[in-house]
């Protein structure tokens, strides 16, 4: 179950999980804790190991007035990935937020998790020299016009 991180934003094993998302870039770091810890609108929530108590993955996400939810940041501790937390962390918040859509910007990397369990994947080309950028897309409603 997710539980609200904006408290221990500071905590060790918060900013280890929120650094992997930004890459070792100190500033990007920097920007991510202050963009969850001054807007109202940024939630970070975290997943919990049940059997050992421990934080294993978290997710940064912002919904708008227009249903989207945008995904901003999401990580699985290294030895916890392949086993579903970044999908079932994916799954609670649109259970609980009921999005219109849900989008997230990501590199070559993280594309494949995307893909797998069910986005659509359109390339942004190379937003940042050297590193091409994907728009994820999931689509929760269906077109009532159709």
């Amino acid at each position: 179950m997710l539980y609200d991180l904006k408290p221990d934003l500071e905590r060790p094993e918060v900013l280890e999980l929120l650094e992997m998302t930004v890459f070792p870039d100190p500033e990007r770091l920097e920007r991510a804790i202050g963009e969850y810890r001054d807007d109202p609108r940024n939630e970070l929530r975290g997943y919990r190991s049940e059997e050992e108590n421990r934080l294993i993955g978290l997710i940064g996400s912002r919904l708008d007035p227009e249903g989207e939810l945008e995904i901003r940041h999401i990580a699985v501790v290294p030895d916890e990935r392949g086993r579903g937390y970044g999908r079932a962390m994916i799954l609670e918040l649109l259970a609980e937020k009921d999005p219109r859509v849900i989008v997230a910007r990501t590199d070559e990397e993280a594309v494949d998790f995307y893909r797998n369990i069910g986005f659509t994947i359109e390339s942004l080309g190379e937003t940042v020299p050297g590193t091409e950028r994907f728009k994820c897309t999931y689509v929760t409603e269906l077109d009532e016009t159709e």
